[in-house]
């Protein structure tokens, strides 16, 4: 299976979407929590804004 992906990734398939991670500090305990989800390039820096 891993075979697939990688062929997947190589031919430009897998490149239409990008990970964004966001650091959000927790109200109650003051904690950081990372925040991940995956957005289609053009809509990266209106993710990034919010």
């Amino acid at each position: 299976m891993a075979k697939k992906v990688v062929a997947k990734i190589q031919k430009g398939e897998g490149r239409t979407f990008t990970k964004v991670i966001k650091m959000e500090k927790s109200p109650k305990t003051g904690a950081y929590t990372f925040k991940e989800e995956m957005v289609p390039n053009d809509m990266v820096q209106d993710t990034l804004k919010k």
